[in-house]
């Protein structure tokens, strides 16, 4: 296989920029990149056209933390998360039957783009997500095909993107928006 040309570099994805971006303010937050360090390295990754030029603007920072990621799980029964909680940003939530309900509208999101894995086998799952977020759910497959997104709506812009992606199997799956 011939490699491709340096010049025809796939673009760069919002979402890649997005967490690039992320990289760096946590790396100011914690004093790692003075803030002259993190204008310039900013000016690179939101100048970016490729992933490969974003390289220079994330060299000699740490990888994201390891805690960045959880997992909720339980052979049966409930798994409830609501009021005031820190959302991970890549939160995995298994269950072989039971009911799931994520309650996002009070939790504290602090990353652009967090990931819900999904693994379920029966039972209902329900997730609501605050006001002004964007769902995604493509990378859900479901048995039953019974998936209802009441949280297709215009969101503000600002809000985080909330990917939720995984396998359930004959459970159900109800998406909404917070009210307030």
């Amino acid at each position: 296989m011939t490699p491709l040309p340096e010049d025809s570099q796939p673009p760069i994805g919002e979402d890649d920029r997005d967490t690039a971006v992320q990289r760096l303010q946590d790396a100011y937050a914690e004093g790692l990149v003075s803030h002259e360090e993190l204008d310039e390295r900013l000016h690179h990754a939101l100048t970016a056209k490729a992933q490969s030029e974003l390289v220079p603007a994330l060299a000699s920072l740490p990888e994201e933390h390891p805690g960045t990621t959880s997992t909720i799980a339980a052979a049966g029964g409930r798994i409830h998360r609501r009021g005031v909680w820190r959302v991970p940003r890549i939160l995995k939530v298994e269950s072989a039957f039971g009911r799931v309900h994520l309650d996002l509208s009070r939790a504290v999101v602090e990353h652009p783009i967090v990931e819900i894995e999904l693994q379920l086998g029966t039972g209902r799952a329900e997730i609501t997500v605050p006001r002004d977020a964007v769902v995604d759910v493509e990378g859900l497959h479901t048995g039953r095909k019974d998936l209802r997104d009441k949280a297709r709506r215009r969101s503000r812009p600002g809000g985080a993107k909330i990917r939720i992606s995984g396998a359930m199997g004959f459970g159900r799956l109800k998406i909404r928006h917070a009210r307030r």
